[in-house]
């Protein structure tokens, strides 16, 4: 593909085989090359701006922050310029339903649009592929928990054998949370790379050469910060040959840098070395009896230092983790558990390469846990929190930097190249500089297009009265009593948005005992009950349903049309003070003569509120009404901030407007 050059969109151009290449203006024109490929397709100018911006950043090899409202169509505005460049490309995405529909559906519709004869790969982790050396060891000792497990191995098979690409998500046979998965595809850890017997038909090697030979590439933020940014997983070649990299979702960037950038190491991983040695053992060792026992040691210490914490998931500080009777001992214990294995392993790693691995493994795990136990190997240790977060099975230590624009600006550096970053959420007001100070981004341009949807038509912003503080005793029963005759008003097709898990599971108790004394029969569902995809299916297809949910669906969520039409959101989502990782930041802040609430929680609560409040109008043709029950967002001096920062609905809060609202959605439905 030919490689772009200074001034590329100032007009036509030959362009890889195609004669001429189309302006910006006449590609998203009513009777231009998008119109022909995409049934009543419309003209936004907000668009065409936004393509132009990214052109000219994509030219000029420079940084563009860009908030694009919903309805914008800010995947056609990058991937239009995108395919147009001429340049390799690198799409990036926080979820991977976006990844998929880029895919499987946009990035296709543009080509045909444009006639581009661009290559597309989609890059997924190790842990999407089957891998041929680990299915191969489970069929071998045939250590499955249950019948159904050995048939889901078997169904695996017999799809590794027909598939190009081993994805799992192709494999339709075999449910994705079967507990099979783990055990047929590999970890950064327990890849044999180039020792392996199967290296020349490995399905992640392979997805990784298409990568490297495609024009456009789509991977998520989590491989692209493991892969390409920290060099982890084999994947460098992809960002020296890239021209341009544009990140969509981008307000999810700063958490997963975080992540990323700082180091984590688990209980879980103890259990799965402890696993794979005992299968490497059976097949390799097998005259060693020593080592099943050794193994079993080091997952009993893993699961004993699990329960010196308490079983329901939750963060630690470090201090917090520190108090707790039996951890320090724990974690000591497991330690010595896993030496104990690896000198074990060492003197049968010459038996297997499998087995020299897991030696490896058990090295290196060691060292993490001694690292974090130590407090040492950060650059500057006053720079990083260190704190724990539990899981059902599992505990994850973790080291985590509490500025990640240094790396960032550090990883952007070198080979010259445009980032894009995108998302309907960045700014507060229009102002990026919180989005930007956080990410580094300090020589970025910005840029922000409003949504053509007409909001003060389509929407109601609701804001009862009444309601007390959020941290009131009783304040879940306060929420739920307010929000119950706009739900009746509705007939269901709602949203109700959480905080909290602990407030989601109480509004989901207090519904149901409201819809059964009332008599209405709207389904309820909850979060957790099924697949995040399940229920919104479930949901789109009852059509009056309402669904209680937390974190999963204040974003990345798309219900067009009447199913939705009602977001309830019962608090501001204010991170907890208490969280580890939010403390230190607000500590470090203070220290430096910060306002760490203005200049940080509030920023990122403005940025959430929008989240949840974008999924309510999806479409030219959706109404519907958004309803914030905290009472600061009117009480208090920022929750103007918060409210000037959401789109331009109608506000009240008088409920008979609500009703009102509704009144009249019915009356259009029965005359339409």
């Amino acid at each position: 593909m030919e490689r772009r050059r200074a001034g590329a969109f100032a007009g036509a151009r030959v362009f890889a085989g195609l004669a001429v290449v189309p302006s910006l203006a006449d590609v998203f024109s009513p009777g231009g090359a998008l119109a022909a490929v995409i049934p009543g397709y419309r003209q936004r100018p907000q668009q065409l701006e936004m393509a132009e911006r990214v052109a000219a950043a994509i030219a000029g090899n420079r940084v563009l922050v860009a908030e694009a409202g919903t309805g914008t169509g800010k995947t056609f505005a990058y991937l239009v310029p995108a395919l147009l460049s001429g340049g390799k490309v690198i799409v990036s995405t926080g979820t991977r339903n976006l990844q998929d529909q880029l895919f499987s559906r946009d990035i296709p519709t543009v080509k045909k649009a444009l006639g581009a004869p661009a290559r597309v790969a989609l890059l997924k982790g190790r842990a999407n592929y089957v891998c041929h050396h680990h299915l191969q060891r489970a069929q071998d000792t045939g250590r499955f928990f249950s019948r159904e497990d050995a048939a889901d191995a078997a169904r695996i098979a017999r799809f590794a054998k027909q598939t190009k690409t081993g994805d799992k998500a192709e494999c339709a046979a075999v449910p994705e949370n079967s507990p099979v998965w783990p055990m047929v595809t590999s970890t950064r850890e327990n890849c044999l790379g180039q020792d392996c017997p199967h290296h020349k038909e490995c399905f992640v090697l392979a997805a990784r050469r298409d990568a490297l030979a495609a024009d456009l590439v789509v991977v998520n933020h989590h491989l692209f910060f493991a892969d390409v940014m920290l060099r982890d997983e084999g994947a460098a070649e992809l960002l020296p040959a890239c021209n341009t990299v544009i990140l969509d979702e981008a307000h999810q960037l700063p958490e997963t840098a975080s992540l990323f950038f700082g180091d984590n190491v688990s209980t879980a991983q103890a259990v799965d070395l402890a696993r794979d040695a005992r299968v490497e053992g059976l097949a390799s060792a097998s005259d060693c009896l020593d080592l099943p026992d050794r193994c079993g040691a080091v997952e009993k210490a893993a699961k004993d230092l699990r329960l010196t914490l308490p079983v329901e998931p939750a963060r630690f500080s470090l201090a917090q983790i520190r108090e707790r009777a039996g951890f320090a001992d724990g974690l000591a214990g497991l330690i010595r558990e896993i030496d104990a294995l690896a000198a074990l392993l060492e003197t049968q790693a010459e038996r297997a390469e499998g087995l020299e691995g897991c030696w490896r493994r058990a090295g290196e795990l060691a060292a993490r846990l001694r690292r974090w136990q130590g407090g040492t190997g950060q650059e500057d240790a006053r720079d990083y929190v260190r704190w724990g977060e539990t899981y059902t099975h599992a505990l994850q230590l973790n080291a985590t930097p509490l500025v990640v624009a240094n790396v960032m600006q550090k990883q952007m550096g070198g080979h010259p190249r445009a980032w894009i970053f995108t998302s309907a959420t960045l700014a507060v007001l229009k102002d990026f500089s919180h989005y930007c100070a956080e990410m580094g981004l300090a020589d970025a341009e910005s840029a922000a297009w409003d949504s053509p949807f007409d909001y003060p038509r389509q929407a109601l912003l609701y804001a009862p009265t009444g309601l007390p503080d959020p941290n009131a005793h009783a304040y879940a029963e306060a929420v739920v009593r307010a929000a119950f005759p706009v739900l009746q008003a509705s007939g269901g097709r709602a949203f109700f948005l959480c905080t909290s898990l602990r407030a989601m599971r109480r509004v989901h108790e207090l519904l149901q005992d409201r819809l059964e004394r009332a008599g209405l029969d709207l389904p309820l569902l909850l979060q957790g009950e099924g697949g995040r995809n399940e229920l919104l299916e479930r949901f789109r297809r009852l059509g009056n349903a309402i669904l209680v949910g937390s974190q999963s669906f204040w974003e990345g969520v798309d219900v067009r049309g009447e199913a939705l039409s009602l977001v309830v959101i019962d608090k501001l989502p204010f991170a907890p003070p208490d969280d580890p990782v939010l403390s230190a930041r607000i500590e470090r802040m203070k220290a430096e003569g910060r306002n760490a609430f203005m200049d940080y929680q509030l920023p990122r609560a403005v940025i959430n509120v929008k989240q949840g409040a974008g999924r309510l109008i999806r479409d030219e043709t959706d109404r519907g009404v958004l309803m914030i029950c905290d009472p600061r967002l009117v009480e208090k001096h920022y929750g103007k901030r918060i409210w000037r920062s959401l789109p331009p609905m109608r506000r009240t809060r008088a409920l008979e407007e609500v009703l009102e609202f509704f009144g009249d959605s019915a009356r259009r439905e029965k005359s339409g």
